[in-house]
């Protein structure tokens, strides 16, 4: 399968840095009258009107909201991100079921379609995109279809070494094939980098400019954020935590996996989270094992990159879920770790729906982030932001 993402940009991707700043100030900090975005971006008052007015005009923004009265002055208005501004398809290929997803401007689900398979099987997965699609944009009216930027794909990357029924996905671009059937701009990343830039554009915690992401589903898979951006890597594969050795010769996919928990059951897992029933001795073994290599990984990615956060979500109940961050915490504290301080260990806050929306952040991000990525810009004096200024030494302030 292809890895890489396609260079065009949308209509409504050509939108100048400053607009992309502001408009992800609003995305994460909530409706914001224009003297609070002036103060954040640090850019003129007469700036921010400008470029609120054409944000307003191109309908990404909304000043309908409710007005504010501070304790002297007007009445302000805070601007809020219009949810009709832009529209994205979101395609999740999962080890047991593909997702279909439909997402507004403000990362809200209004569509989703789900196929669930024994295997992913790459005609079928394309078919089921193609036609899935077609039935949502049906649902649209003309004015909504205009407001769609394109398609993004949350896949695992080298599908054909799951096992032999997976030998039809060698050699075959899904991305390629969807952007021809579709007539759309599609992008296409590795499942756990896209939960990992869902969490940072939709989560509901507050993050720090470094963090460790795993994400646990069928198998394990996770992301890293390095100075505010989700990092790719050359093979655009960087973070793959459920690839990470442990010892005893095997990966933390090996142990700390849905997979693994439905072989000591003897039965495949609900697709939802209402049906999860686990003996309590399997359950506790689940646990301390995953949190032993989660904990192993997390202090070798720690000792490296100096990382202050490490956040686990999953494709599992919230309760068992926040088990595990409990169990990796208590066992990352136990271990030695003399010259490396540890990290927080948090649980995510999107669960099942980390990939397939980290699958529609994808377009979102091109078109409408600071830099045309997932990260967390820090604006400069001047409004523009500061990633990629060289670091300076404490003589240097």
């Amino acid at each position: 399968m292809s890895k890489p993402t396609p260079e065009a940009a949308t209509p409504q991707g050509l939108r100048s840095q400053n607009e992309r700043l502001i408009l992800w100030l609003i995305r994460r900090g909530g409706p914001m009258p224009r003297a609070a975005l002036a103060q954040a971006t640090g850019l003129s008052a007469q700036a921010v009107t400008n470029i609120t007015r054409e944000l307003i005009a191109a309908g990404l923004l909304d000043a309908g909201g409710e007005r504010r009265r501070g304790k002297v002055g007007q009445p302000v208005l805070p601007l809020a991100l219009a949810p009709e501004g832009a529209l994205f398809l979101g395609l999740k290929v999962g080890r047991r079921v593909a997702e279909l997803v439909l997402v507004d401007f403000a990362g809200t689900i209004r569509q989703l379609r789900a196929l669930p398979h024994a295997f992913p099987e790459p005609d079928a997965i394309r078919d089921f995109a193609v036609a899935g699609a077609a039935a949502m944009l049906a649902e649209l009216t003309a004015a909504q279809r205009s407001r769609l930027s394109g398609m993004g794909i949350a896949s695992p990357f080298y599908l054909w070494d799951w096992g032999d029924k997976m030998a039809p996905w060698r050699g075959r671009d899904l991305r390629a094939e969807l952007a021809q059937a579709l007539d759309l701009p599609v992008w296409l990343e590795n499942d756990g980098s896209c939960a990992c830039g869902a969490e940072m554009m939709f989560g509901s915690g507050e993050l720090p400019e470094d963090f460790l992401y795993f994400y646990l589903a069928h198998f394990a898979g996770g992301g890293v954020v390095l100075d505010g951006r989700l990092r790719l890597g050359p093979s655009r594969n960087a973070g793959a935590m459920g690839s990470y050795p442990v010892p005893g010769g095997r990966q933390v996919l090996d142990v700390a996996s849905v997979s693994v928990l439905e072989t000591a059951l003897g039965r495949d897992l609900p697709l939802d989270d209402a049906g999860w029933r686990l003996p309590p001795d399997i359950a506790r073994q689940w646990l301390d094992e995953s949190a032993r290599v989660l904990s192993h990984a997390a202090l070798g990615a720690v000792a490296v990159l100096d990382l202050p956060l490490v956040v686990i979500d999953g494709a599992m109940p919230a309760a068992l879920r926040d088990a595990l961050v409990q169990a990796t915490a208590a066992t990352l504290a136990g271990m030695r770790h003399h010259g490396v301080t540890l990290p927080e260990v948090r649980a995510g806050t999107l669960g099942r729906r980390a990939r397939t929306l980290g699958a529609a952040a994808l377009p979102l991000s091109a078109g409408f982030m600071p830099g045309g990525g997932i990260a967390v810009p820090r604006p400069g004096r001047n409004g523009h932001e500061t990633q990629g200024a060289p670091m300076r030494s404490p003589r240097d302030r």
